[in-house]
């Protein structure tokens, strides 16, 4: 690896860190960055997952005042993060990359929705239903594990898709909401990262790098992302998830 890779792969590993704390999404530099450097799409794809790691947990820390008070909720729910990464990441080791080509644009398609959608559809069902369920109940639960089969597969914009089912299933501000997806989402890496590092390639020094980059990232995209209004977060989160579709696409 040169010089100029190895900074254009800790640029990247910054970038990606910083997104995935405010939307998620920063698979879509990182991964993209290690193909174009030739690097065999599935050694990219677990390389960047083992990597993004450090990341996540910078965006996790950055977050930890508005996590505070979704412990028993984020237990049930992580469950649904960890069974569904390890279902993911197994599909990843056995299927084609071509299964899910046409799948991944129409759930982030459908995680954008759900996100313009949200202060709505909260009010819809906030007439519907004597209380609050506190967890988001068990439709909730399913939608968090299918997110977590499709984050331990590939992973980018597995946040789009966390917010938009944790925003109308919980009566939530955005910003703990956004916190709640921070933690899910580090849970969903972490069990596929260990899992790639006991059976898959991973390139270790590639995921160094993206491992110092993203934790720098992580860490100032959650200070930024903290101070964002609902509606500015809400409209990045879209904006987000229209780019991903456009490069998972035609990329």
């Amino acid at each position: 690896m040169t010089p100029w890779e190895v900074a254009g792969v800790l640029a990247a590993g910054v970038a990606a860190g910083g997104i995935n704390a405010v939307v998620g999404s920063g698979s879509l530099i990182t991964f993209p960055t290690l193909v174009a450097m030739g690097y065999p799409p599935i050694v990219a794809n677990v390389s960047n997952n083992v990597g993004l790691v450090a990341g996540g947990v910078s965006g996790v820390l950055g977050y930890r005042e508005e996590l505070k008070g979704q412990s028993e909720r984020l237990l049930r729910l992580g469950a649904a993060s960890v069974l569904g990464s390890l279902a993911g990441g197994l599909l990843l080791l056995a299927l084609p990359a071509e299964a899910f080509r046409v799948i991944v644009p129409v759930l982030i398609a459908l995680a954008c929705v759900l996100v313009v959608a949200q202060p709505r559809l909260n009010v819809w069902i906030a007439e519907r239903r004597e209380t609050a369920h506190p967890h988001g109940g068990p439709w909730l639960w399913a939608g968090v594990f299918a997110a977590g089969v499709y984050g331990g597969y590939f992973g980018a914009a597995q946040g789009v898709v966390l917010i938009g089912l944790l925003g109308i299933f919980l009566d939530e501000h955005l910003q703990r909401v956004n916190a709640a997806k921070n933690l899910l989402s580090l849970l969903v890496n972490t069990t596929a990262a260990v899992l790639f590092a006991l059976i898959a390639p991973v390139d270790w020094w590639v995921a160094l790098l993206i491992a110092v980059g993203s934790l720098v990232g992580g860490f100032f995209g959650a200070r930024v992302g903290r101070k964002l209004p609902s509606r500015v977060l809400r409209g990045i989160i879209v904006c987000v998830g229209v780019v991903a579709i456009v490069k998972l696409v035609y990329g």
